[in-house]
């Protein structure tokens, strides 16, 4: 299974490139293009359970824990 945020369930997507040429001509194509997530491999400290819980999650997942706590933002993911 590919690299996906535990926290947002974000991955990547597949999306058109588009040239200004292409904009200006129409005659032009352009190829499809992988976009992938920012994410990041991080331990994060629990205080409810007393340990560090190591995760693969995005810079929104990051914000999302930071607002929440860990504690429960792990819950509602399933993570812990």
């Amino acid at each position: 299974m590919g690299k996906v945020c535990e926290i947002t369930g974000k991955g990547t997507l597949v999306g058109g490139r588009y040239s200004n040429a292409t904009r200006a001509t129409q005659y032009n194509p352009c190829g499809k293009v992988r976009r992938k997530a920012n994410l990041q491999k991080r331990k994060i400290f629990v205080p409810e359970l007393g340990k560090h819980v190591s995760l693969i999650v995005s810079a929104r997942g990051l914000k999302t824990i930071a607002k929440r706590g860990a504690y429960v933002t792990l819950k509602k993911a399933g993570v812990v």
